[in-house]
């Protein structure tokens, strides 16, 4: 069977129905970041707790995927991504009738843990289905649509609240989100390179253990780790400064800063095709060199250099995580795709939790320019790490080819 090439019949439809999966995902999951403060307000809570409702959701994802790496070549790939974003539409509705804190970031955890179904086996559809010749590409089109999606999630959620209430305006997204539920069934076709019968426990554990042996896959995961914690760390505390003199911005306009995730649309599809051409080290390495010098530019006193700053780094954790997760992928036994996918995202969240929180402790000892400085030694370790990973795949590379014509001259002999 083909695998799926831009001269193929079903090449955009799949990518369109990707791209709707990860934006209903991601809307999902950030959903109730844009109104934090208001949920402050209405449960009397300090903002602290009321942003469980998000690392509620965001923790139980990352757990949940270390789980769906041992079962996700188990199940129908289709089904399995169906069911996480149908149910997590479901209770983005739900969220509009509780009024009870507890229950909320309870529902909130329930739905972090089913959307671990989407994001893994997702990236394993792209590498099974996709010719490898597009794969930088693919993937490009999917994180793009974990960027819009992230995005539109906050400001239609936030919009939406100054005219309804937060649980109506959250309500509302899931609805949303519900029938572009439809659409992703329509246009997604079933798989045709995977098949979950020849899937098992033991199989799969093997698969988890090469896995985790791979040195250079290994180091890809401790590379989304990197980049979901420096991003995070970024965009949790950027506001702070942004609010506080001499700028003193508001709150409104603070959320604005979102917006600049639309740059991330543009560079992981343009990395994710250049990566497709050149060096996958090479453009991961281009990206976090971006990301530093963005995040130095932050330290700069006018508002539109740090705007600018901010923009640059995006640019590049965009691209730099749409290479990495593709490279994944490839390096990946054939048989555990959506395992090293789940175990890449994993860590990735992870890294979203454990960086992102620390990152405040440099902003309370040292500003702005502690977590600047924080980031930067983070992103400089990812450089080394990709020029490591680069060096073993050349040399894996180099050692299959002179094992292959060894076997080769054996042979020759032997006749």
């Amino acid at each position: 069977m083909e695998y799926l090439s831009p001269e193929s019949r079903n090449f955009k439809k799949t990518l369109t129905a990707l791209f709707l999966g990860s934006f209903i995902m991601f809307a999902n999951l950030y959903s109730t970041q844009p109104v934090i403060a208001m949920i402050a307000r209405q449960f009397r809570v300090t903002p602290a707790a009321a942003s469980l409702t998000l690392s509620a959701a965001t923790g139980a994802l990352a757990i949940t995927l270390f789980f769906v790496s041992f079962t996700s070549g188990m199940f129908d790939r289709k089904k399995i991504m169906l069911l996480a974003l149908v149910s997590s539409a479901f209770l983005s509705i739900l969220v509009s009738v509780i009024h009870y804190l507890p229950l909320l970031i309870a529902v909130r955890f329930v739905q972090g843990a089913l959307l671990a179904g989407y994001p893994s086996i997702a990236m394993a559809y792209v590498n099974e289905e996709f010719d490898k010749k597009v794969l930088g590409y693919v993937i490009g089109i999917y994180v793009s649509g974990n960027s819009l999606g992230g995005l539109a999630g906050r400001l239609i959620v936030g919009t939406l609240s100054d005219a309804f209430s937060w649980n109506v305006a959250i309500g509302m997204l899931g609805l949303l989100n519900l029938i572009m539920c439809v659409l992703f069934f329509l246009l997604l076709p079933e798989s045709r390179h995977f098949d979950p019968g020849k899937s098992s426990l033991k199989r799969t554990t093997v698969g988890f253990i090469e896995n985790i042996e791979s040195r250079p896959l290994v180091l890809l995961y401790v590379l989304g780790f990197i980049l979901m914690g420096s991003f995070v760390t970024i965009y949790n505390y950027i506001g702070i400064p942004l609010m506080a003199p001499p700028y003193n911005l508001s709150q409104t306009l603070v959320s604005f800063i979102f917006v600049i995730f639309l740059v991330g649309t543009f560079s992981s599809t343009w990395m994710g095709r250049l990566s497709d051409h050149t060096s996958k080290s090479g453009v991961i390495i281009l990206s976090l060199v971006l990301m530093i010098i963005g995040l130095f530019t932050t330290l700069a006193g006018p508002l539109a250099l740090k705007v600018v700053g901010l923009a640059m780094f995006t640019f590049g954790f965009f691209g730099g995580h749409s290479v990495a997760s593709s490279w994944v992928g490839i390096l990946a036994n054939r048989r555990e795709k959506a395992q090293s996918s789940s175990l890449y995202l994993f860590f990735y969240y992870v890294g979203s939790s454990v960086v992102g929180s620390t990152g405040g402790l440099f902003l309370q000892n040292f500003g702005w320019a502690g977590v600047v400085f924080a980031v930067c030694v983070i992103c400089a370790i990812g450089v080394l790490l990709a020029l490591i990973v680069h060096h073993l795949v050349v040399e894996g590379a180099i050692h299959h080819r002179r094992h292959h014509l060894h076997r080769h001259r054996l042979a020759g002999q032997h006749v």
